[in-house]
Order: structure tokens, then C-alpha cells, then sequence
């Protein structure tokens, strides 16, 4: 196999690998959210401040998923772990699928169907469970953005009323 060729198969080096590559994407969207207006018309927060608020998250869970990988190779230098293609294309897939259609399906929606999709890809069954882990993230992140912190956000389509 091609991965084993390149040694990204030995315990955590694809980890470690895709922790700094998300870290230098957190860092660029830290950066090029500077490039983006303060302030929108009628809302108090910019709207700068969610891929601020992105780029820092991404870099934290990558030094995260770094450390961890740092301590599981010293605890078990020698297992392996099998890399998991259709887990991860799943939610690749899902995600591109997400932006491209956030617009057209609003936030709520388009939210709720990212994350359902993924939980069911890390975790298969418990769909009662998912849906409601998924809506009610999805709802509490919507009314905290735009009710709370008056912010904006693509609300539900207008298909859908």
C-alpha cells in the first residue's frame, strides 16, 4: 500500500501529520479573518469573529490530538492502528456538502444533517440519540449567535415555511 511506502501507517505519524497541517490551516483562517470587516450593519458582532473563533479552536484541538499522539506512541510504541478511509471520507464528503449547501438549506438544517451524518459515520446506530445531540447543538449555537450576540446567520429556507 502507498501509505505504508510514505510510513504513514506507523503509529500516530498520521496524526501527528494532520495535527500540524491543521494547525497551520487554524493559523491561516487567525489570519485572513484580520482581512475581514470589524462590524456588519446592524449587528453588534463582526463578521470576522466566527473564523477567529474557528482558526483558534482548530489550532487547539490540533496541539490536543498532537499531545495525545506524543503520549500513545510512548505508551505503545509498537501498535498499530488501521487507518480509517471511509470514516474520514464520509465526513469529508459531508462537510463539503455542508458549505455547499448552507445557503440553500439555512443553518439549522444544514447543521443538523452535517452533524448527524457525522455522528452516525464515528458512531453507527443510536439515532435517537445523534438527532438529538445534533438538533439541539445546532438550535443552541443558532440562538446564542443570532439572539444573544446579534449576530447573523442563514436561518431556515424560505421553501421550508
Amino acid at each position: 500500500m502507498l501509505l505504508k511506502e510514505w510510513g504513514i501507517v506507523r503509529t500516530g505519524s498520521f496524526d501527528r501529520y494532520a495535527s500540524i497541517l491543521f494547525a497551520l490551516l487554524g493559523a491561516v483562517f487567525l489570519l485572513e479573518s484580520r482581512n475581514i470587516a470589524d462590524s456588519a450593519y446592524g449587528s453588534e458582532i463582526g463578521p470576522n469573529v466566527f473564523p477567529f473563533l474557528l482558526g483558534l479552536i482548530l489550532i487547539l484541538l490540533s496541539v490536543k490530538l498532537f499531545l495525545e499522539t506524543v503520549k500513545t506512541v510512548q505508551k505503545q510504541p509498537n501498535a498499530q492502528n488501521p487507518l480509517q478511509i471511509k470514516r474520514f471520507l464520509i465526513i469529508l464528503v459531508s462537510s463539503i456538502l455542508y458549505a455547499a449547501f448552507l445557503g440553500m438549506f439555512g443553518y439549522l438544517i444544514s447543521t443538523f444533517l452535517f452533524l448527524f451524518i457525522s455522528f452516525q459515520a464515528m458512531e453507527k446506530g443510536n439515532w435517537i440519540k445523534n438527532s438529538i445531540v445534533a438538533a439541539s447543538f445546532s438550535f443552541c449555537v443558532y440562538y446564542l449567535f443570532v439572539v444573544v450576540l446579534k449576530g447573523s446567520l442563514p436561518g431556515l429556507p424560505v421553501w421550508f415555511s
